[in-house]
């Protein structure tokens, strides 16, 4: 059994006992969380699928802990102007353990 569920504009295919790593949200660690933009659910088989979403469909889940991504390095340079900017930055990522899926 697999949904697709969005999650702060961006889509995931999620399953039972599963570690997404979705947009910073708030919550403390072990904070229970559920998503209700479910739009898609797969049961043995059976394809449900939304429009836009799947009615009484739920996805629960608990945030286990608020992470960083990877650092991402945005160089700007103009050639033969002595111009050279470095930048870098780090996504901020909150890791959720997928409970269950209700359909």
């Amino acid at each position: 059994m697999y949904a697709i569920v969005d999650i702060a504009g961006k889509q995931f295919k999620v399953a039972k006992d599963q570690y997404i790593y979705a947009p910073l949200m708030d919550g403390e660690a072990g904070t229970p969380v559920s998503f209700d933009q479910v739009l898609l659910v797969e049961n043995g088989g059976t394809v449900t699928v939304g429009a836009p979403v799947v009615k009484g469909a739920k996805v629960s889940g608990k945030i286990l802990e608020h992470v960083k991504g990877n650092k991402v390095i945005i160089f700007k340079k103009k050639r033969r102007k002595g111009y050279a900017v470095k930048n870098g930055h780090r996504q901020q990522y909150t890791k959720v353990l997928i409970e269950g899926i209700a359909a």
